[in-house]
């Protein structure tokens, strides 16, 4: 029996890395989802040198242990929003940052939420097809919210970085 458990042993110290998001192969498996979350195992395998069913492993077990998601993402800048905004927000006395950021969650106009620290609770960006929409947004989710005391909107003019975009092959225009 005591070569059965430390076989168990030895079997969870080999999957530890598996397990790992720290793990260098993991690691360099990440990196390659997230420039491109449909790349095929065999391709990722053929980079890396290693067999495709150590892919599929290391991904299953990355999954299974909520270590990875794989996720459908728009790209804002690609999708031709006309308006980019930044809000900084200061959560209402008994409301929380968390509760705000909750109701802001699903809403697919919000990209970005941050709770940050210093003048502002969070910091909110908001996409939209036009400066009227945005103003929709800001009069029904923001200065009519109860949560929220104070807000700074601060309109975006031009995208010098983000290391964000899902573009592959984006560069800054000098426009």
């Amino acid at each position: 029996m005591a070569t059965n458990r430390n076989a168990t042993n030895s079997d969870d110290r080999s999957l530890m890395g598996i397990r790992s998001p720290d793990d260098d192969l993991n690691k360099q498996i990440i990196r390659i989802l997230e420039a491109d979350g449909r790349a095929p195992f065999s391709e990722i395998a053929q980079k890396l040198g290693v067999s495709e069913g150590t892919i599929r492993n290391r991904v299953s077990a990355l999954r299974k242990n909520n270590m990875l998601r794989i996720v459908a993402m728009t790209d804002p800048i690609a999708t031709d929003y006309q308006t980019d905004a930044m809000i900084g927000l200061k959560v209402a006395s008994g409301a929380t940052p968390s509760d705000v950021a909750a109701r802001f969650e699903n809403d697919n106009r919000v990209v970005y939420i941050l709770w940050v620290a210093g003048r502002f609770d969070l910091m909110v960006e908001i996409v939209s097809d036009d400066a009227d929409a945005l103003k929709d947004f800001l009069d029904a989710e923001v200065y009519s919210a109860a949560d929220i005391a104070d807000a700074e909107v601060m309109l975006g003019l031009k995208n010098f970085k983000n290391q964000f975009l899902l573009k592959r092959n984006w560069r800054r225009n000098d426009d």
